[in-house]
C-alpha cells in the first residue's frame, strides 16, 4: 500500500482529463476522456456498516491511499490466517474504499463508465449512495455506466470488497482493488466496450486482410464509421469509411506487406475505429493488434507463422513476486521481461485471467499467451468461486474475457480451467466458440474429450506417459516439469518429493554420499520431511528434472512443448508441498520472489537464448567442508565448450551436450579454497567468463538500484538490491545478516523480500529484512508529485555462527534514487553487553570481536538525528543450521505415500479406476461390502511417533464408515470417515498418530461391518 498524505476529498475530473486525438484531418474532435482513477482512495478494514455506502459520511479516520492495493499482502502471514497453508497464512477479511471526484456540468451530458480490471473478490459498487451491482469473481475486469447517478459538483464511489469466506483459493490470493481503475467519458453514440473485434482472414506475403467488427450505443441518423489502420510507428497505412445503418458494423481493409507478430519480432499494428457525424468524431477507440497464423498438428505440434515451434513456457500466478497481487506496470513488465530473458516464449497466467495490462505488455515483448480462465468449474477450494458464483456467473465471466482480450496478438489459444472435470465444458466451448471462433480451446487437464487441444498436467512428466501415448489430437504440457530449488542451496542426493515413483526417468544422485550439510531449519525441529530446502543442482524433483523434461520435449515431434510450474516462486501451498510454517511460499520457480535468479534460470538461458552466456554453480566458499571433498562444479553454457580453471591451473574442458545429464558442462573438484573461474570459447575464441573466490565474512554492503520508468496511469518504481561482501568485495553466500532502511523523501515502500520461503519478518511494516544466502532487497514507488529521495541503509554484518571469524562490521550508507545527493555523513554507537547505545554506545571507527550469544545493538544519527535503529544476535546457534551427515537420518523412511490399490486386499476391496482425481494408478473400492488393505512400510529411522494420514472419499451424509487400524497387527484404534460430499472427486484426510518401529512394518485397515469408502493412499508424514 503507498500511504500518501490526506488531501483535500473534493478530487477535480477535468483536472486530469486527457483527450484522445483523432487520426484525421480537419475534422471537429469530441471528448472521448479517461481519467486515471487510482489515486487517492479512502479505505477502512475489518469494519463493515451499511452506511459506508452512503454519499456523505465521516470517513476522516479512513487511511488514505494509492492503487492497486492488496491488503492482504500489506497485514502479512499470521499463524491460523484466514487463507490457511494455500494461502501461505495470510488473511482474508471485508474491507471498503471511497474516493471523491467533481463533475462538470458539460459532463453529465455524457455517458460516463467506472472500470475496474480487478477486485478480489465479490465486489460491491455504489455511486451518490446507489447500489451499481455485484461482482463475484476477483479475476475478471467490469464496468458500470454511472452516468444517472453523477451530479455537478462532488460524487462519491464507494466499494465494498468481501472475502470473509476463506479459504476461496488454494494458492495466495490478494484482497481488495489490486488493478487499476478508471472512468471512461463518452459522447451518447460511442462504441460499445469490448464490442470491436479485429480478425485477419488472409495473410500472405505481399497482402493481408483485415475485418474489423463492432457495435454502436445510441445509433442516429447520418452516422459514418471510419477504420485507420497504423505501422508501428504511426503512419496512416490504409483507412475505410462506411455509412453506419444498424448497432452493428463492419468493415474490411487491406494492408500490404504486412509484417507477421512473434516472440522474436513482436510487430504491432493499430486500427483507430471512429464513429462520425459530419465533420464531428463523436467517439474513437485505439486497438492493437497483430498479424499471425497459428496451426495445430497431433503429428507435429505447435505451429506458428508456417514454423514449427516448440513452446517455451511458464505457469504464473498473478500473485508471483514482491507485490502480493498489487502489481503495477512498471514492475510487471519488470517481471515479465525477467522471465523473457530465461529464454520463454510462452506464458500461461494460472489459472485465471489478469487485468488488461498483462496482455499489452505480452504483445509488446512478445510472449504468447495461453489465456485462462478458471481453476474450477466446483468448488476446489473450501469458498472458491466455483462453490460461490460459479454456475450463475460463468457465462458473464467468459464473455467479459474474451471479447476484451481477443484482440491481443499475444494469445494463442483459450484455456477454460485447470484440473477440473464437469458437463459444462461442451457448453463452455461452445459459448467461447462463438464469441471468438478464430482460436482453439484446451484446459489444463480438464474435460480433455471435450477440447480441441488435449491439456496434461504433472501427468505427462512420466516416462510411461512419453513413450506409450497414442494421442488423437494435438497435445501440450500445461504444467511441467515440476522442479523445486532454493537459491543457494545445494545437495548431491536426488530428492523426490513422493519418493520416486514407477514409470518415472531416473534422476542418479551426484556423489556417493551427501558433501553439503546446512539447513534453514535443524531437522529435529521439521514437522515433516518436507520442511527442508531443496538443491539447486535441478535434482530435487516430483517426477522428473527440468534438463530431461526439455530433451524429451524437444526431441517428440508431436510434444508442442510445456509450461514449466512455476516461473516465479509464489506465496501459499505452504503446506502441500513443503509442511506448511514456517514455509509460507511455494519454491517452484525459476525465480525466487525478490525476482533473484536461481541457478535453473541459466539452465533454460543456455539451452532457450542465442547471445553467448555462462553461468556457474555452485559457489567456492565451503567453510565447514574438509579439503579435498570432490565438489560437482556445473557450468550452464550456449558456447562451444568451456574451461575450468581452478586457482590458475587448468582442469580442462568440457563440451555442453544435447542428451540431458550432460547439457552442463561438469568437473567432481577437489576442494581447496581460491578461485574457481570458467571460460566459455566459441571457434576457439574466449568469448566469456564467469568466476568464484572464497569468501571471508560479511563486512560490506553493496547497494545497487534499478530505476523502472513510469508508465501509463504508474508512476515510478525503484528496486534497490543489497549484498553481503568481504573485505575483498567477494558475495558471501551465506550473508543472512539484517538490512535496515530509513525512507527519505517521496517514495513509498512496497515491500521488502528476499526469497527466504521460511522468514517470519513483515514484508511490508519492519523496517529490516535479512540477506539470504547473500542477498535481499527493497522495492519502492515515487510518491504523487514526487521531487527528491534517498535510502538510508545499514547493517551490523559478520558470520552469524561466529565460525569463519569473531569479527563484526557495521555499515551505513546513503543511496541517491533521485533529486538529491545522499549524504554519508553519519555517527554511528554501538554495544554488545545490552546496553542502550543511545546512552552507553561506543563510537565505531573500526570492526570489532564479540562472543557467542552476543547482541549487537547500534544506532545511526545523522546531523544529530537519529535515522537507525538497529541490532543482531551472533553465536553458534544462530542463522542457518550446520550438521553433518547424519543430522536428517530421522527422517529417513518417512514422509511417503503407498496407494491403497498396491496394498494387500481382503474380502470385497478391489482395485477401480471409477472416480477422478486418485493418486498413483487408482484407489480401493469396498463395493458395499467387507475386506480389509494391509500396506506395508520400511521404517529406516528411529522408532517412534509417526503422523499418518488416509484419503479417501464418500458421500453417505450422517455415515462416518468406522474401520479398525491395526500397526504390526496390533489394534489401534478406530479410524471414521466423514462425508467428503462426493463419489466422484471430492477426496479427504482423515489423520492420526501410530508407533512405527524400526525396520518392517504392517499397517492395516479393516473394515466393521458398515463397508468403508474409497481408499486412495496412506500418507506418513
Amino acid at each position: 500500500m503507498k500511504k500518501v498524505s490526506k488531501p483535500s476529498k473534493i478530487y477535480t475530473l477535468v483536472s486530469v482529463l486527457f483527450w484522445i486525438i483523432s487520426v484525421s484531418c480537419g475534422t471537429q474532435q469530441t471528448e472521448t476522456l479517461s481519467v486515471n482513477f487510482n489515486d487517492n482512495w479512502l479505505f477502512v478494514l475489518d469494519e463493515d456498516k451499511a452506511e459506508f455506502s452512503q454519499e456523505q459520511l465521516d470517513d476522516s479516520a479512513w487511511t488514505t491511499l494509492d492503487l492497486p492495493h492488496d491488503w492482504s499482502f500489506e497485514k502479512g502471514v499470521r499463524k491460523g490466517g484466514d487463507q490457511g497453508q494455500g494461502g501461505g497464512y495470510h488473511d482474508g477479511g471485508i474491507g471498503w474504499y471511497r474516493k471523491y471526484f467533481s463533475v462538470s456540468k458539460e459532463s453529465l451530458s455524457n455517458v460516463t463508465y467506472i472500470n475496474f480490471d480487478g477486485v478480489y473478490m465479490n465486489s460491491e459498487v455504489w455511486v451518490n449512495g446507489n447500489r451499481l451491482g455485484k461482482r463475484p469473481y476477483g479475476y475478471i475486469s467490469f464496468r458500470y455506466d454511472i452516468s444517472k447517478h453523477l451530479k455537478e459538483g462532488q460524487n462519491t464511489i464507494a466499494v465494498r470488497v468481501d472475502n470473509s469466506l476463506e479459504p476461496s483459493a488454494r494458492w495466495y490470493h490478494p484482497c481488495g482493488i489490486y488493478a487499476g481503475v478508471s472512468l471512461i467519458e463518452k459522447n451518447p453514440t460511442h462504441i460499445e466496450l469490448n464490442s470491436i473485434f479485429i480478425t485477419t482472414p488472409s495473410i500472405a506475403e505481399d497482402k493481408a486482410s483485415v475485418n474489423v467488427k463492432f457495435n454502436i450505443v445510441s445509433v442516429s441518423d447520418n452516422l459514418e464509421s471510419k477504420i485507420t489502420i497504423l505501422a508501428s510507428d504511426g503512419t496512416v497505412l490504409t483507412s475505410a469509411t462506411s455509412g453506419v445503418e444498424a448497432s452493428k458494423s463492419e468493415t474490411n481493409l487491406e494492408v500490404e506487406t504486412p509484417k507477421l507478430w512473434s516472440p522474436e519480432s513482436p510487430t504491432l499494428y493499430k486500427a483507430v475505429t471512429q464513429i462520425l457525424k459530419g465533420d464531428e468524431v463523436l467517439d474513437e477507440t485505439t486497438t492493437t493488434f497483430g498479424f499471425k497464423t497459428v496451426e495445430w498438428k497431433t503429428e507435429t505440434g505447435f505451429w506458428l507463422n508456417g514454423e514449427n515451434v516448440k513452446l517455451k513456457g511458464t505457469c504464473e500466478h498473478w500473485e508471483g513476486g514482491p507485490v502480493g497481487g498489487a502489481w503495477t506496470k512498471p514492475m510487471l513488465r519488470w517481471k515479465l521481461k525477467l522471465l523473457k530473458g530465461m529464454g520463454i516464449n510462452a506464458i500461461r497466467p494460472s489459472h485465471n485471467p489478469a487485468p488488461p495490462m498483462f496482455y499489452d505488455i505480452c504483445d509488446e515483448i512478445g510472449l504468447l499467451v495461453m489465456d485462462e480462465i478458471f481453476d474450477g468449474w466446483h468448488k476446489k477450494a473450501p469458498q472458491d468461486y466455483g462453490k460461490q458464483a460459479f454456475d450463475e456467473w460463468w457465462q458473464r465471466d467468459v464473455e467479459e474475457w474474451i471479447t476484451r482480450d481477443r484482440n491481443h496478438p499475444s494469445i494463442f489459444v483459450w484455456s477454460l480451467g485447470n484440473e477440473t472435470h464437469s458437463d459444462v465444458a461442451p457448453e463452455m466451448v461452445k459459448f467461447g466458440k462463438n464469441l471468438d471462433s478464430t482460436r482453439l480451446f484446451t484446459s489444463g487437464a480438464g474435460n480433455p474429450e471435450d477440447m480441441d487441444i488435449q491439456g496434461v498436467n504433472g501427468g505427462s512428466e512420466t516416462k510411461s506417459f512419453i513413450e506409450n501415448n497414442k494421442l488423437t489430437k494435438p497435445f501440450i504440457s500445461t504444467e511441467a516439469p515440476h522442479t523445486w530449488q532454493t537459491r543457494g542451496y545445494y545437495r548431491t542426493q536426488t530428492w523426490w518429493r513422493d519418493n520416486e515413483l514407477p514409470g518415472t526417468y531416473e534422476l542418479p544422485n551426484l556423489t556417493e554420499k551427501e558433501i553439503f550439510f546446512y539447513e534453514g531449519l535443524n531437522p529435529k525441529d521439521w514437522r515433516n520431511r518436507k520442511q527442508r530446502f531443496n538443491s539447486s543442482y535441478d535434482n530435487a524433483t516430483v517426477r522428473v528434472s527440468a534438463r530431461k523434461y526439455w530433451e524429451v520435449m524437444r526431441d517428440t515431434p508431436w510434444h508442442s512443448g510445456h509450461f514449466r510450474w512455476t516461473g516465479f516462486d509464489y506465496y501459499g501451498e505452504a503446506g502441500l508441498v513443503h509442511g506448511g510454517l514456517p514455509f509460507n511460499l511455494f519454491m517452484g520457480g525459476a525465480i525466487d520472489v525478490a525476482g533473484f535468479e536461481k541457478d535453473l534460470y541459466h539452465f533454460y538461458r543456455s539451452q532457450w537464448t542465442e547471445e553467448p552466456m555462462i553461468h556457474m554453480l555452485p559457489h567456492w566458499t565451503h567453510p565447514r567442508m574438509e579439503k579435498g571433498t570432490k565438489i560437482p562444479v556445473w557450468v550452464y553454457s550456449n558456447t562451444d565448450e568451456v574451461e575450468l580453471l581452478l586457482n590458475g591451473k587448468s582442469l580442462g574442458k568440457d563440451k555442453p551436450g544435447t542428451v540431458w545429464n550432460e547439457m552442463q558442462c561438469e568437473w567432481l573438484v577437489p576442494y581447496e579454497e581460491g578461485t574457481i573461474e570458467a571460460v566459455g570459447y566459441i571457434d576457439g575464441k574466449e568469448v566469456n567468463r564467469t568466476s568464484f573466490s572464497t569468501a571471508k565474512q560479511p563486512s560490506t554492503l553493496q547497494n545497487t538500484v534499478i530505476k523502472l520508468e513510469a508508465e501509463g496511469d504508474f508512476r515510478a518504481s525503484y528496486i534497490l538490491t543489497s549484498e553481503g561482501m568481504d573485505v575483498n568485495d567477494n558475495l558471501n553466500p551465506y550473508a543472512e545478516n539484517r538490512v535496515y532502511y530509513n525512507i527519505v523523501g517521496d517514495v513509498d515502500k512496497v515491500s521488502m523480500e528476499n526469497g527466504n520461503p521460511i522468514d517470519p519478518t513483515s514484508r511490508t511494516k519492519a523496517d529490516y529484512r535479512s540477506m539470504f544466502f547473500g542477498k535481499t532487497r527493497l522495492f519502492l514507488e515515487e510518491a504523487q508529485n514526487a521531487k527528491e529521495a534517498s535510502i538510508i541503509v545499514g547493517s551490523i554484518l559478520g558470520d552469524k555462527a561466529l565460525y569463519v571469524s569473531d569479527d563484526i562490521a557495521i555499515d551505513v550508507q546513503s543511496v541517491s534514487l533521485f533529486g538529491n545527493d545522499a549524504s554519508n555523513d553519519f555517527e554511528v554507537l554501538y554495544t554488545i553487553d545490552g546496553k542502550n547505545p543511545e546512552t552507553d554506545g561506543l563510537a565505531y571507527t573500526k570492526p570489532f570481536k564479540v562472543e557467542d550469544g552476543t547482541t549487537v545493538k547500534a544506532i545511526v544519527k545523522q546531523n544529530g538525528a537519529l535515522v537507525l535503529t538497529m541490532e543482531e544476535t551472533f553465536g553458534e546457534n544462530e542463522g542457518l543450521f550446520w550438521g553433518d551427515e547424519h543430522s536428517a537420518d530421522m527422517w529417513i523412511g518417512r514422509g511417503v505415500n503407498i496407494s491403497a490399490e498396491d496394498g494387500i486386499l481382503t474380502g470385497s476391496a478391489k482395485p477401480s479406476r471409477g472416480a477422478r482425481r486418485f493418486k498413483g494408478t487408482g484407489f480401493v473400492d469396498f463395493k458395499g461390502g467387507e475386506g480389509s488393505i494391509t500396506w506395508y512400510q520400511e521404517n529406516d529411522g528411529e522408532p517412534g511417533d509417526y503422523s499418518i494420514r488416509f484419503r479417501y472419499m464418500h458421500n453417505n451424509e450422517g455415515k462416518l464408515h468406522p474401520m479398525k487400524l491395526y500397526v504390526n497387527d496390533e489394534y489401534v484404534r478406530n479410524i471414521e470417515f466423514k462425508a467428503t460430499g462426493g463419489w466422484e472427486k471430492e477426496w479427504k484426510f482423515v489423520p492420526t498418530i501410530i508407533v512405527l518401529q524400526s525396520g518392517a512394518n504392517n499397517i492395516k485397515l479393516e473394515t466393521t461391518g458398515e463397508s468403508a469408502p474409497y481408499i486412495d493412499e496412506l500418507f506418513i508424514d
